[in-house]
């Protein structure tokens, strides 16, 4: 690093920790479950894998949002990759979490909406639910995945893409 680049994260830094942060290239995800009013949803990218044995997944859903609620008592949820050219998806959900009036959506076995068409799937029931801050971080017990082949569609520096692969 460069002298000078150095700062301490907090009042006043929030944008400037923020766009460092973003410089983490993510995957994007639809998280999905029932609330109180019906199916509700999410657009993510706080997904991360935990263990294999146990199957275990997190997420962290921002206190902030107007959904938290819905996300934090949940006891089962799904959460959907997606592809390079679901990027509408993705929008769709970042914009209107209530709005599930799209093709191919189904019901999983435990009442959760299932987005169709995803990169990867991970259908959870709630482990646990820490603390995080202004998020708390849920983890899930995947109970069944599936996935098909493609790329992922990727957001980094406040920009959504595709990867590219490159030959070493």
């Amino acid at each position: 690093m460069v002298d000078g680049d150095s700062f301490i994260p907090g009042p006043g830094t929030e944008r400037h920790y923020r766009a460092v942060l973003g410089l983490f290239a993510t995957g994007v995800t639809v998280v999905t479950t029932v609330g109180a009013k019906g199916p509700v949803g999410i657009t993510a990218n706080s997904f991360a894998s935990l263990s294999l044995d146990p199957p275990l997944v997190l997420w962290a859903p921002a206190r902030a949002s107007r959904r938290f609620a819905a996300f934090a008592s949940a006891t089962h949820y799904a959460i959907h990759v997606l592809g390079a050219e679901q990027f509408a998806l993705g929008r769709h959900f970042a914009r209107d979490g209530l709005d599930f009036d799209l093709p191919g959506v189904e019901r999983g076995a435990e009442g959760v909406p299932l987005l169709t068409d995803c990169l990867a799937r991970f259908e959870c029931r709630r482990r646990a639910v820490h603390d995080g801050g202004d998020h708390v971080i849920v983890v899930g017990e995947v109970l069944r995945a599936a996935s098909r082949e493609g790329a992922p569609l990727i957001f980094s520096a406040g920009h959504y893409g595709s990867f590219a692969t490159t030959k070493d």
